[in-house]
């Protein structure tokens, strides 16, 4: 990743208190071990909730890397974004996709909703 884009993403991310801009749940940044050990996650679990750079409005359709453009996302939500789509869902619909399956429990599996969940009121 270039650095300007990693400075986007880490700003964002401060930005964010750390929360994924779609699901609201915590990411980690640097330490995936620390991360899951303190969550109670699988490696493979605090995977998914790596934090990236996403750009609301695509490189592809003319989106810069620009702080008005690039916020923190989890690695599931960004990719589930793209995921086996021509044209990715805008910004505001994969928002309320990714919101409504949360509130439906549908997001992750149950056990590690129920620990990020508790993460997040804490």
């Amino acid at each position: 990743m270039p650095f300007r884009l990693a400075k986007l993403r880490r700003s964002a991310f401060r930005a964010q208190s750390g929360c994924c801009f779609y699901c609201g749940l915590p990411m980690w940044e640097d330490d995936p071990e620390l991360f899951a050990r303190t969550l109670g996650l699988t490696l493979p679990q605090a995977q998914k909730l790596r934090c990236t750079a996403e750009h609301l409005q695509a490189r592809s359709d003319g989106g810069l890397d620009h702080p008005s453009n690039i916020v923190a996302a989890c690695a599931h939500c960004n990719q589930r974004r793209h995921l086996g789509r021509k044209v990715a869902r805008s910004w505001t619909q994969h928002k309320a996709w990714v919101q409504r399956r949360l509130s439906a429990g549908r997001w992750f599996d149950q056990g590690m909703l129920a620990r990020l969940w508790r993460a997040a009121l804490r």
